[in-house]
């Protein structure tokens, strides 16, 4: 089937599992066809569907539990308990147990068409490398969260230069229009999730995101003690990945995926009963490589990706020494060349969806 076709099975079968929002989903193919890269993130469904028939060897990897959607917009900043900055992987949602090259490959993709859209200042090659590089050695080094304190003082510095401004960033949460009726137990669920109990406050409706717009989301937002403060409930959903293997099972591993990494996991992110709790708020940012000067920037920051990716891989059981010995029976330009078929599967892909569009 092509792209057009694929977008209406998928969501087919998405609406049967969840409820789906039409404007926002016409939204979402609206922004589809704006760019490649945008085009990428929205459709993991369409990448899982292409993925067997484009790299056949990859496809028989051995499986962990990996993102799934990973590109280099899908890191970012969170506080933990004792208040420190962690950057790393910040969306779940399409999570799956997956051939381990998957997240890899389509980290490096993304990288290739954010450079294409001029958003680095760094070559595909080089681009690839890195990320490799990464992955390898936080598979050498059984990984490491990074902590933005006593480490990783250059990620610190990029992460802090490019927090929000709160003020802009409260603006905007405020200037989202009432959400419609809320589900059974949510806004009580949402205020629980608040420090205290608010004496007033606003449910939003919020469009964000590509890969996961058109499902239902509520924002919760108050004043706290001088200060904004806002809760968001996201409805998940089984990963695209089951879709293309036409799995019965709807399992979500969003939990799984998060608790499992190597990593220091955000205190008020948690899922219940199908709906995913997040704090929103301006250090919860993500560092974009078109905001990055300098070439070595871009290529320490994809490094870094590729080393958060091998954090969430060794999530899974006996995942290193399995990865490791797939890796060396690698060819060296593997990852290039697999990224490259891929990206040319995209474009063309993007180029029939904006035709159609």
């Amino acid at each position: 089937m092509d792209i057009k076709e694929a977008t209406a099975a998928y969501e087919l079968w998405l609406g049967k599992k969840i409820s789906l929002i039409p404007a926002d989903l016409k939204l979402k193919h609206q922004r589809m066809a704006e760019n490649v890269f945008r085009f990428l993130r929205a459709t993991f469904y369409r990448w899982s569907q292409l993925w067997p028939d484009i790299c056949p060897d990859l496809a028989k990897a051995p499986a962990v539990l990996g993102v799934g959607d990973l590109h280099v917009e899908n890191f970012g900043t969170w506080r933990d308990s004792e208040g420190r900055l962690i950057w790393g992987v910040n969306d779940f949602d399409e999570v799956s147990e997956i051939p381990w090259p998957v997240d890899l490959v389509r980290l490096t993709v993304s990288a290739h068409l954010a450079i294409g859209e001029g958003a680095a200042f760094c070559e595909p090659a080089e681009a690839c490398a890195a990320i490799l590089d990464g992955y390898t050695e936080g598979m050498e080094r059984g990984g490491q969260p990074f902590v933005l304190a006593e480490r990783h003082l250059w990620l610190r510095v990029l992460a802090v230069h490019r927090l929000r401004d709160p003020s802009k960033f409260w603006d905007k949460m405020n200037g989202w229009p009432k959400a419609g009726s809320l589900p059974p137990l949510i806004e009580e669920t949402l205020i629980r999730a608040l420090p205290e109990s608010p004496a007033a406050f606003r449910v939003l409706h919020r469009q964000a995101g590509l890969g996961s717009l058109g499902r239902r989301r509520f924002t919760l937002v108050a004043q706290w003690r001088g200060g904004w403060v806002a809760r968001e409930a996201k409805e998940l959903a089984p990963s695209a990945w089951l879709w293309n293997e036409k799995s019965q099972h709807g399992n979500i591993f969003y939990a799984q995926a998060v608790t499992r990494a190597v990593r220091v996991p955000d205190p008020t992110v948690s899922v219940r009963a199908r709906w995913l709790l997040r704090r929103l708020a301006p250090d919860c940012s993500r560092i974009e490589l078109s905001q990055l000067p300098k070439k070595r920037d871009a290529l320490k920051l994809l490094k870094a990706m590729g080393f958060e990716t091998a954090n969430i891989h060794l999530g899974t059981k006996n995942a290193a020494q399995r990865i490791t010995a797939d890796l060396k029976k690698r060819p060296a330009r593997w990852l290039y060349e697999a990224a490259q078929a891929m990206e040319q599967a995209t474009r063309a892909d993007w180029r029939s969806w904006c035709a159609n569009y």
